[in-house]
This record gives structure tokens, C-alpha cells and sequence, in this order.
């Protein structure tokens, strides 16, 4: 397989600008975290009806792991100056739109994580919502995985 073209520049500038770094051996597969996401996405769902914020910020780690997988797959890893940012650009670089939900999944994870008032709470039906749209990104990370090689 050869270097995934799409988004090929960008993510050369997220290595130059060490938002991004390479890695080889067991570091570059993307299959463990899947797991990891699969784990924590199930367990956003078991306790939204409960504790939508919790849900949320769990649902949107779960949309992290698997978009961490997609670039860990390809040699990929986040550095602490890139961060959940760099994920985002990553993935939308070189995936597309259809990974457009991670985003507003961050923005608004930061927003319940770092609340500028009180009552900076979300609603089951918002949680509902962030949980499908990881469970979305992780169907397209698994889909993707296997077509993946070493950027």
C-alpha cells in the first residue's frame, strides 16, 4: 500500500510544526484503540440517561480513540502541542467532511470540561446525539483501518 495522497501536505506540516510525530513498530496500529473505543463508547451509552455530561465527554473520547487508531495506523501520533486539535485536522485533511462531527464534538467537549459559568450542563437528547456521532466515526475507522499503511 502506498502513502495515503489526500491531505498529504497538511499533515507534513503538522509533523514540521510538531502537532504530529511518526512512529514505527507496534506504535503505528490503530487496532487497540478501536477496542478502546469500542469499550468507551458502550459505556457513554450505558449511563446517559443518567449523567448526560459524563456520556458526552465519554462519547466524544471514544470518537478520539478511533480517529487516534486511523493515525496511529498510519504512523501518526498527537504530540502534547497538537493535541485533540491535531487529530481534527488530521483527520478532516485527509477523510473529509464526513469526519466534520469530531470537531463540534471537541468544541463542545471543551465547553462542558472548562465551563464559563454555571450551569454549563448538556441534555440526554445532545448526548444521544454525540454518542452516534462516534459511533459513526468508529464504523468509519474500522472500515478505514485495513487500507491504511505508513504515511
Amino acid at each position: 500500500m502506498s502513502r495515503w495522497p489526500r491531505g498529504e501536505a497538511q499533515i507534513e506540516q503538522l509533523i514540521a510544526n510538531r502537532q504530529l510525530q511518526q512512529v514505527i513498530g507496534g506504535q503505528a496500529n490503530g487496532a487497540h484503540l478501536l477496542q478502546k473505543a469500542s469499550r468507551t463508547l458502550e459505556t457513554s451509552g450505558q449511563i446517559a440517561d443518567e449523567d448526560p455530561d459524563s456520556a458526552y465527554v465519554l462519547a466524544y473520547d471514544a470518537a478520539r480513540y478511533a480517529g487516534t487508531a486511523i493515525l496511529a495506523q498510519q504512523g501518526l501520533r498527537p504530540t502534547t502541542a497538537g493535541g485533540h486539535y491535531a487529530v481534527e485536522v488530521a483527520l478532516r485533511a485527509q477523510f473529509g467532511d464526513g469526519f466534520r462531527p469530531f470537531g463540534a464534538m471537541r468544541r463542545r467537549r471543551n465547553e462542558l470540561e472548562y465551563p464559563t459559568g454555571p450551569g454549563e450542563t448538556t441534555t440526554h437528547d445532545e448526548a444521544q446525539k454525540a454518542i452516534q456521532d462516534a459511533n459513526a466515526l468508529l464504523r468509519a475507522a474500522r472500515q478505514l483501518l485495513p487500507t491504511l499503511s505508513i504515511f
